[in-house]
């Protein structure tokens, strides 16, 4: 027909060997040939990767009002409200 031919989904395999997960970063190598990268001990990772925020962003309320993260997320969380607010409109 006129749709075209369907694209197969892809299924990778997922890693269970519990040696390989602990000591090699899984799925880092996109190549044919080769091995993952494998991971080196703490101490030769940079001071700054260990303080990375991993959860959700700080409260607006926490952040300096000098700073253009602040004013990004304002922005961020206005257009959001206004978004909102306009969805319940009715016309």
């Amino acid at each position: 027909g006129k749709l075209g031919s369907v694209v197969q989904k892809i299924v990778l395999p997922v890693e269970t060997d519990p040696v390989k997960l602990v000591n090699y970063v899984c799925g880092s190598n996109i190549l044919k040939e080769g091995k993952d990268v494998e991971l080196k001990p703490d101490s030769e990772y940079p001071d700054w990767l260990w303080s990375i925020r991993l959860g959700n962003p700080p409260a607006l309320e926490d952040m300096d009002q000098n700073t253009l993260q602040y004013w990004r997320r304002l922005r961020k969380l206005s257009l959001r409200r206004q978004t909102k607010l306009m969805s319940l409109r009715k016309y």
